[in-house]
Protein backbone atom coordinates (compact mmCIF):
# COMPACT_ATOMS: atom_id res chain seq x y z
CA UNK A 1 0.00 0.00 0.00
CA UNK A 2 1.39 3.39 -1.57
CA UNK A 3 4.92 1.43 -2.11
CA UNK A 4 5.22 0.44 1.91
CA UNK A 5 6.33 -2.41 2.96
CA UNK A 6 4.54 -4.22 6.07
CA UNK A 7 7.63 -3.22 8.72
CA UNK A 8 7.25 0.98 7.42
CA UNK A 9 3.63 0.22 8.50
CA UNK A 10 4.81 -0.94 11.87
CA UNK A 11 7.16 1.29 12.26
CA UNK A 12 4.60 4.43 11.31
CA UNK A 13 1.56 2.66 13.74
CA UNK A 14 4.61 2.67 16.72
CA UNK A 15 5.24 6.46 16.21
CA UNK A 16 1.76 7.19 16.10
CA UNK A 17 1.09 5.18 19.42
CA UNK A 18 4.28 6.75 21.18
CA UNK A 19 3.30 10.42 20.14
CA UNK A 20 -0.38 9.74 21.37
CA UNK A 21 0.71 8.23 24.48
CA UNK A 22 3.12 10.64 25.62
CA UNK A 23 0.02 13.28 25.14
CA UNK A 24 -1.92 11.61 27.29
CA UNK A 25 1.09 10.88 29.93
CA UNK A 26 1.73 14.86 29.75
CA UNK A 27 -1.66 16.51 29.34
CA UNK A 28 -3.67 13.88 32.20
CA UNK A 29 -1.45 11.05 33.86
CA UNK A 30 0.79 14.32 34.33
CA UNK A 31 -1.18 16.57 35.93
CA UNK A 32 -1.35 13.77 38.89
CA UNK A 33 2.18 13.02 39.18
CA UNK A 34 3.81 16.78 39.19
CA UNK A 35 4.63 16.84 35.11
CA UNK A 36 6.95 20.05 34.56
CA UNK A 37 3.85 21.19 32.03
CA UNK A 38 1.55 20.69 35.27
CA UNK A 39 3.65 22.64 37.70
CA UNK A 40 3.86 25.77 35.42
CA UNK A 41 0.41 25.66 34.73
CA UNK A 42 -0.43 26.04 38.27
CA UNK A 43 2.42 29.21 37.97
CA UNK A 44 0.05 30.65 35.70
CA UNK A 45 -2.86 30.91 38.20
CA UNK A 46 0.14 32.27 40.85
CA UNK A 47 1.07 34.90 38.19
CA UNK A 48 -2.36 36.29 37.75
CA UNK A 49 -3.08 36.18 41.02
CA UNK A 50 -0.04 38.20 41.50
CA UNK A 51 -1.38 40.44 38.30
CA UNK A 52 -4.43 42.06 40.71
CA UNK A 53 -2.20 43.66 43.67
CA UNK A 54 0.69 45.24 41.21
CA UNK A 55 -0.27 48.93 40.89
CA UNK A 56 0.09 48.39 36.97
CA UNK A 57 0.34 45.44 34.71
CA UNK A 58 3.32 46.79 32.14
CA UNK A 59 5.17 43.75 33.76
CA UNK A 60 2.57 40.73 32.96
CA UNK A 61 1.84 42.95 29.52
CA UNK A 62 5.38 41.76 28.79
CA UNK A 63 5.72 38.87 29.84
CA UNK A 64 1.97 37.76 28.09
CA UNK A 65 3.92 39.57 24.82
CA UNK A 66 6.92 37.37 25.17
CA UNK A 67 4.97 34.29 25.03
CA UNK A 68 3.34 35.61 22.00
CA UNK A 69 6.30 36.00 20.32
CA UNK A 70 7.65 32.74 20.43
CA UNK A 71 4.26 31.38 18.96
CA UNK A 72 4.93 33.39 16.28
CA UNK A 73 8.52 32.58 15.99
CA UNK A 74 7.76 28.85 15.84
CA UNK A 75 4.41 29.00 13.43
CA UNK A 76 6.90 31.03 10.89
CA UNK A 77 8.87 28.34 11.29
CA UNK A 78 6.58 25.89 10.72
CA UNK A 79 5.68 27.09 7.41
CA UNK A 80 9.22 27.30 6.75
CA UNK A 81 9.21 23.88 7.00
CA UNK A 82 6.47 22.99 4.91
CA UNK A 83 8.24 25.27 2.14
CA UNK A 84 11.12 22.63 2.79
CA UNK A 85 9.22 19.50 2.25
CA UNK A 86 7.51 21.26 -1.00
CA UNK A 87 10.79 21.76 -2.61
CA UNK A 88 12.25 18.18 -1.70
CA UNK A 89 8.69 16.79 -3.11
CA UNK A 90 9.76 18.58 -6.53
CA UNK A 91 13.49 17.76 -6.28
CA UNK A 92 12.56 13.90 -5.22
CA UNK A 93 15.18 12.50 -8.22
CA UNK A 94 17.86 14.33 -6.52
CA UNK A 95 17.02 14.14 -3.29
CA UNK A 96 17.10 10.06 -3.66
CA UNK A 97 20.27 10.28 -5.46
CA UNK A 98 21.76 11.91 -2.16
CA UNK A 99 20.07 10.00 0.41
CA UNK A 100 21.04 6.61 -1.86
CA UNK A 101 24.90 7.99 -1.64
CA UNK A 102 24.89 7.90 2.27
CA UNK A 103 26.11 4.78 3.74
CA UNK A 104 22.89 4.33 6.08
CA UNK A 105 20.54 5.45 3.08
CA UNK A 106 17.25 3.70 2.79
CA UNK A 107 15.66 6.22 0.34
CA UNK A 108 13.66 3.70 -1.10
CA UNK A 109 11.10 3.88 -4.06
CA UNK A 110 9.92 7.68 -5.46
CA UNK A 111 6.77 6.49 -4.01
CA UNK A 112 7.58 5.65 -1.23
CA UNK A 113 9.67 8.87 -0.48
CA UNK A 114 6.94 11.11 -1.77
CA UNK A 115 4.75 9.39 0.97
CA UNK A 116 6.85 9.92 4.02
CA UNK A 117 7.27 13.65 2.78
CA UNK A 118 3.85 14.16 2.51
CA UNK A 119 3.57 13.02 6.49
CA UNK A 120 6.34 15.30 7.35
CA UNK A 121 4.50 18.06 5.84
CA UNK A 122 1.15 17.34 7.92
CA UNK A 123 3.18 17.36 11.03
CA UNK A 124 4.55 20.62 10.19
CA UNK A 125 1.11 21.94 9.17
CA UNK A 126 -0.68 20.84 12.31
CA UNK A 127 2.02 22.77 14.27
CA UNK A 128 1.14 25.75 12.36
CA UNK A 129 -2.35 25.21 13.43
CA UNK A 130 -1.25 24.90 17.05
CA UNK A 131 0.93 27.60 17.50
CA UNK A 132 -1.11 30.03 15.08
CA UNK A 133 -4.10 29.32 17.47
CA UNK A 134 -1.67 29.55 20.72
CA UNK A 135 -0.79 32.73 19.59
CA UNK A 136 -4.33 34.47 18.55
CA UNK A 137 -5.33 32.97 23.17
CA UNK A 138 -2.40 34.69 24.31
CA UNK A 139 -3.85 37.59 22.34
CA UNK A 140 -7.18 37.34 24.04
CA UNK A 141 -5.28 36.82 27.34
CA UNK A 142 -3.81 39.79 27.03
CA UNK A 143 -7.15 41.66 26.83
CA UNK A 144 -7.99 39.61 29.61
CA UNK A 145 -5.78 41.01 31.71
CA UNK A 146 -6.47 44.75 30.60
CA UNK A 147 -10.05 44.60 31.32
CA UNK A 148 -9.06 43.21 34.74
CA UNK A 149 -9.95 45.75 37.28
CA UNK A 150 -7.38 47.29 38.96
CA UNK A 151 -6.99 50.36 41.75
CA UNK A 152 -9.53 49.91 44.72
CA UNK A 153 -11.61 47.04 42.81
CA UNK A 154 -8.84 45.13 42.48
CA UNK A 155 -10.10 42.73 45.16
CA UNK A 156 -13.43 42.56 44.06
CA UNK A 157 -14.88 39.43 43.31
CA UNK A 158 -15.29 40.38 39.18
CA UNK A 159 -11.58 41.18 39.91
CA UNK A 160 -10.78 37.25 41.12
CA UNK A 161 -13.02 36.39 38.34
CA UNK A 162 -11.33 37.76 35.95
CA UNK A 163 -7.91 36.90 37.09
CA UNK A 164 -9.01 33.14 37.21
CA UNK A 165 -10.26 33.11 33.65
CA UNK A 166 -6.84 35.17 32.40
CA UNK A 167 -5.05 32.08 33.97
CA UNK A 168 -7.48 30.00 32.20
CA UNK A 169 -7.07 30.79 29.04
CA UNK A 170 -3.26 31.35 29.46
CA UNK A 171 -3.09 28.00 30.23
CA UNK A 172 -5.24 26.97 26.93
CA UNK A 173 -2.77 29.19 24.59
CA UNK A 174 -0.02 27.05 26.55
CA UNK A 175 -1.69 23.68 25.78
CA UNK A 176 -2.01 24.55 22.06
CA UNK A 177 2.37 25.57 22.20
CA UNK A 178 3.02 22.78 23.72
CA UNK A 179 1.37 20.37 21.35
CA UNK A 180 3.31 22.32 18.44
CA UNK A 181 6.40 22.08 20.35
CA UNK A 182 5.78 18.06 20.76
CA UNK A 183 5.04 18.00 17.06
CA UNK A 184 8.63 19.51 16.13
CA UNK A 185 10.28 17.10 18.19
CA UNK A 186 8.34 14.44 17.20
CA UNK A 187 9.21 15.58 13.41
CA UNK A 188 12.83 15.18 14.26
CA UNK A 189 11.77 11.28 15.45
CA UNK A 190 10.35 10.85 11.89
CA UNK A 191 13.23 11.52 10.19
CA UNK A 192 14.35 8.21 11.25
CA UNK A 193 12.06 6.83 8.53
CA UNK A 194 14.27 8.24 6.03
CA UNK A 195 16.88 5.87 7.03
CA UNK A 196 14.36 2.76 7.49
CA UNK A 197 11.86 1.25 9.32
CA UNK A 198 14.59 0.36 12.45
CA UNK A 199 16.06 3.17 12.57
CA UNK A 200 12.38 5.08 12.68
CA UNK A 201 11.80 3.34 15.52
CA UNK A 202 14.93 3.77 17.42
CA UNK A 203 14.55 7.69 16.70
CA UNK A 204 10.75 7.65 18.15
CA UNK A 205 12.22 5.89 20.64
CA UNK A 206 14.73 8.46 21.42
CA UNK A 207 12.34 11.31 20.94
CA UNK A 208 9.93 9.86 23.59
CA UNK A 209 12.34 8.76 26.31
CA UNK A 210 14.14 12.19 26.36
CA UNK A 211 11.08 13.99 26.45
CA UNK A 212 9.67 11.94 29.06
CA UNK A 213 12.98 12.29 31.16
CA UNK A 214 12.83 16.35 30.64
CA UNK A 215 9.01 16.46 31.83
CA UNK A 216 9.44 14.42 35.22
CA UNK A 217 13.16 13.80 35.93
CA UNK A 218 15.03 17.00 34.63
CA UNK A 219 16.93 19.79 36.75
CA UNK A 220 14.09 22.22 35.54
CA UNK A 221 11.09 19.86 36.95
CA UNK A 222 13.70 20.33 40.40
CA UNK A 223 13.85 24.12 40.52
CA UNK A 224 10.09 25.09 39.85
CA UNK A 225 8.70 22.52 42.84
Amino acid sequence: MLGLTLLDGIAFAYFAIAWAVYAWIVEIWGGRRRGLTAIMHSYRHRWMAEMLVRPNRIVDTQINMTLQQGSSFFASTSLLAVGACLGLMNASDRALEVVQGLSFGHAGSRQQWEVKLAGLMVIFVYAFFKFGWAYRVFNYCAILIGATPEGDRRTSEEAQAMATRAAKLNGIAASHFNRGQRAFFFALGYLGWFAGPLVFVATTTAVFAVLYRRQFMSESREAVL
